[in-house]
């Protein structure tokens, strides 16, 4: 069982449960899943690329990622009908609190110029997200195999029901916010 999990289930959802004034265990918030995206972007021609960004993601996440394609055409950006134009990893259960321990407690203290996460990604239904200039921050990925730096978006999705509920949670479970 991770580390963070026990942490959520002693600590936050008593505190959650006594701050936010519910009689059930269940209305407590907690996050659901997590999604980590790559959007190809610029380097879709170039064939091996999506290759090394699946890899990538492999080693991050410890999970193999699923390729997704282009529903329509778009001749400005030179994309086609079904091509794939990046890769999704979406993390449930003990490979998700996992991956949100070494996210906190590794991944954060790497990142350059790290100053905190702005708390202003926050969606209606309390899910956040957060983007990754460069993959180097990961430690599993080393700066001598990359050939091109690519970044990466991450979603927490919750059962939070507002902005606010959203944030304590991720507070409460250890987000550094920016002040």
């Amino acid at each position: 069982m991770p580390n963070l999990y026990k942490k959520y289930k002693d600590e936050v959802v008593p505190e959650l449960k006594k701050e936010l004034g519910y009689k059930n265990v269940m209305q407590v918030p907690k996050i659901t899943k997590v999604v980590v995206n790559v959007g190809v972007g610029k380097f879709l021609k170039e064939p091996n690329f999506i290759e090394n960004v699946e890899k990538n993601l492999i080693k991050i996440t410890g999970q193999k990622p699923v390729r997704t394609k282009s529903k329509k055409a778009i001749s400005n950006f030179k994309i086609r009908e079904n091509m794939d134009i990046g890769v999704v990893v979406t993390l449930r259960g003990p490979r998700m609190y996992y991956f949100l321990e070494k996210l906190l407690n590794v991944t954060f203290p790497r990142t350059r110029d790290f100053h905190g996460i702005s708390d202003k990604s926050f969606d209606r239904q309390g899910n956040f997200s957060l983007g990754f200039k460069e993959n180097l921050a990961f430690p599993e990925v080393k700066a001598g195999e990359v050939d091109k730096n690519h970044g990466l978006e991450i979603v927490f999705c919750t059962t939070a029901k507002s902005k606010e509920e959203g944030r304590m949670l991720l507070a409460k479970l250890g987000f550094p916010f920016a002040k």
